[in-house]
């Protein structure tokens, strides 16, 4: 076997599994975060209270959960998808409150190069998103384009 039918072989796998993957890696995720909340035993309640100070963490972070619970779910199952990717939407960009809110806890010595512990988690859902947006772009059971020439590059 030549390198340009490997090449094939490979892309072709990656093609049929990549997007199953990373659908259900991102459900892992949510659903196993999401208990995190709804149990209790979350270590970002401290973190959530602070940010979104206006709202009673009693309720909102186990609410949080059952949100995130659910996207993750639909992930998982494939089912609903379209209705709660709203929901994730909103979810993950609420997780960059922290950066506005409260600069001090994401920056160290307010350098915005210079991320604390819970800059880099907050700064990491930037991965998150942009996982859930290629999910969502194959929501209808379209497939991302197979090739470069398939692409409009801006």
């Amino acid at each position: 076997m030549d390198y340009q039918q490997l090449d094939r072989k490979v892309l072709a796998l990656l093609r049929q599994w990549s997007i199953p993957l990373l659908r259900i890696s991102l459900g892992v995720v949510f659903v196993w975060f999401g208990a995190l909340k709804v149990l209790d035993i979350t270590p970002v309640t401290e973190l959530v209270a602070e940010t979104v100070y206006w709202v009673d963490p009693d309720w909102f972070v186990p609410l949080l959960g059952w949100v995130e619970i659910s996207v993750g779910l639909a992930l998982l199952t494939r089912r609903g998808l379209r209705l709660v990717l709203p929901l994730f939407l909103a979810q993950m960009a609420g997780t960059f409150l922290v950066l506005i809110v409260q600069p001090d806890v994401a920056f160290q010595e307010g350098n915005v190069f210079k991320l604390t512990t819970e800059g880099e988690f907050v700064i990491k859902n930037l991965v998150l998103l942009s996982a859930g947006l290629v999910v969502g772009a194959t929501v209808d059971g379209e497939h991302l384009p197979t090739s470069d020439s398939d692409v409009l590059v801006p």
